[in-house]
């Protein structure tokens, strides 16, 4: 291996660091430049203007007090839903903010539907409507403006730089030119979004992204953290979505919208049998279909005229597919019903409880080092609202510090050891630049994981039910993958930044493998299926937490936390 490929390094030192410039990353920036909490860097590895979960837009805040409604209905209601594992104070304090950072999205040009009180028309209990295809260039605009914010887009992180359990900075590289980043702050904010892409997905080829999650959520902020030693939990809450069949659009819109139920092929509601909780909805659809009585659906036939035409243009809004699969089968949502599936799991924070175990400020066990959004556990069903809520929470407990002075850059003594893991951290990228001939592509390895943890962790393939036998077989199998993906080669930076991809989604397979491993009853069916243990049992009415020590994945169990705020003791 020649080293023909060396690469430019730019050194940046800053205060705070926020890796993933989506919504939580966008909204920490705004509050720490109010705060004027000193120079704040965003590190996107796309672009602010169109990136994260919020890309294409949303169409309605899926967590908001409405009228007659206070925070705690939230807490109660997203526990019941996850079945008592949640951390409450997370989802108290995320839920006390959801309304003020509503209003701040629309103080910036968020438009809100109202009624002719001038009320903003709720759906349900806890959900407002929104024309929010703009939602993320105007977060991406306040945030050109703010003061001591800069911006670096197409960089993508990956490694944190941490030293005796305490956050220094982080490295990366520009994926469009031959230049790597080492990036010093006193903070750093993980806001990377969840992990999309670990399972084999509905759709083959090159329909393969046409998921419910971007694709291009890695898992990266996750692998980073399980690399620097920080703490995980509930990695085995995943998340399936139930979405319309082929097209993986949304059935919220239609099952609220127009109030269609589940049911199966001979027209029988299913949906009341099984439980309303998020899981159980995918489980009966799930269910049915294998007792023999499918396929299911949600009953659309014989809605209004009217309720056709909200459901066409809500759908060509949202997912445009949909709408376009009506129009070719010349049948209008009234005249059939819309056939429903599973789709392939997610971690995904926002949903379920899966992510970094922080505290009540949302730091992770890692001195320094924050995290907001998807990437944050133990605060299920918190959305949008509540990735800007976290990302100003997390913003707040670090000017706490910053004032208080435990949060400072590294002495002599760190400072040297942290040069060695710049140093590793480059080379690496050097290495991936200059391989020549690999055995396997990026692309060949990522479908061999996508094809381990369907049929051996719990995918579509098995119906998303696991046992141990299986599970020791899945994580034998991703161990050699992981072996050969660090002999993957990448031509450009674009190719090293697939590379690492690939990397990621490995080491958060590995954990997540762990984690249904060590969970030892079946609490969420479908999102932790597991065959040895099909009962709910109570002695894991606890958090199922992770760390990697010494390259194995050491369990933590922990006990409900029952206070309001919450620190890290241990």
């Amino acid at each position: 291996m020649s080293m023909k490929n060396r690469l430019n390094t730019k050194e940046i030192t800053t205060d705070v660091l926020i890796i993933g410039g989506g919504t939580a990353g966008c909204y920490a920036a705004l509050v720490l430049s109010e705060q004027k909490a000193g120079r704040v860097l965003i590190a996107e590895k796309a672009n602010i203007r169109r990136s994260g979960c919020l890309a294409a837009g949303v169409n309605a805040i899926n967590a908001y007090i409405v009228k007659g409604r206070k925070p705690q209905d939230y807490v109660d209601y997203a526990t019941k839903d996850a079945a008592g594992i949640v951390r409450q104070d997370l989802l108290l304090t995320a839920a006390e903010n959801f309304n003020e950072v509503t209003a701040k999205m629309e103080k910036l040009g968020l438009v809100i539907l109202k009624d002719e009180n001038g009320d903003y028309v709720a759906r349900g209990n806890r959900n407002i409507k929104i024309n929010g295809e703009n939602f993320k260039p105007l977060l991406a605009n306040a945030v050109h403006k703010a003061e001591n914010v800069d911006v670096l887009n197409y960089v993508n992180i990956t490694d944190l730089l941490v030293k005796d359990g305490q956050v220094y900075g982080a490295v990366g590289f520009s994926i469009m030119e031959e230049t790597a980043y080492i990036i010093r702050a006193k903070a750093v904010l993980a806001a990377t979004g969840g992990a999309a892409g670990l399972y084999k997905p509905n759709n083959p080829g090159f329909s393969r992204h046409k998921m419910w999650y971007p694709p291009f959520n890695t898992g990266a902020g996750y692998a980073m953290g399980i690399l620097a030693g920080a703490e995980m939990t509930s990695f085995e809450m995943r998340f399936i979505a139930l979405r319309c069949k082929d097209t993986i659009a949304p059935t919220g819109t239609i099952a609220q919208g127009v109030g269609a139920k589940q049911i199966n092929a001979a027209g029988e509601i299913y949906e009341t049998k099984y439980g309303l909780t998020t899981s159980e909805r995918v489980y009966g659809t799930v269910r049915e279909n294998q007792l023999g009585h499918g396929p299911c659906y949600l009953k659309t036939t014989g809605i209004t005229k009217e309720q056709d035409e909200d459901l066409l243009k809500a759908y060509l809004n949202m997912a445009p597919s949909q709408t376009l699969k009506w129009i070719e089968s010349g049948k209008s949502p009234s005249e059939q019903d819309v056939e429903i599936q599973g789709t392939e799991p997610y971690i995904v924070g926002g949903h379920t409880a899966s992510g970094y175990w922080v505290n009540t400020g949302r730091e992770t066990t890692v001195k320094g080092l924050y995290a907001a959004g998807d990437v944050a556990g133990g605060c299920p069903q918190k959305y949008v609202t509540g990735a800007l809520a976290e990302g100003k929470l997390a913003a707040l407990d670090m000017v706490k510090q910053f004032k208080a002075g435990t949060l400072k850059e590294a002495d002599i003594q760190t400072e040297t050891e942290i040069k060695v893991q710049e140093g590793e951290i480059l080379s690496q990228y050097e290495k991936f630049r200059n391989e020549d001939a690999p055995a396997f592509s990026v692309e060949e390895l990522e479908e061999a994981m996508q094809k381990v943890m369907d049929e051996y962790a719990g995918g579509i393939a098995s119906n998303y039910q696991f046992n141990e036998k299986q599970l020791a077989l899945a994580d034998e199998k991703i161990l050699q993958l992981q072996a050969l993906a660090e002999k993957t080669a990448a031509a450009d930076m674009h190719e090293l930044m697939f590379a690492y991809e690939l990397r990621e989604r490995l080491i958060v397979c590995r954990s997540l493998i762990a984690h249904l491993k060590n969970r030892k009853e079946t609490r969420w069916h479908s999102f932790n299926e597991n065959l040895d243990h099909p009962e709910t049992d109570e002695k894991f009415y606890k958090y199922v937490n992770s760390k990697l020590e010494n390259g194995e994945v050491r369990m933590i169990f922990r006990d409900i936390v029952k206070e309001d705020t919450y620190e890290h003791t241990n």
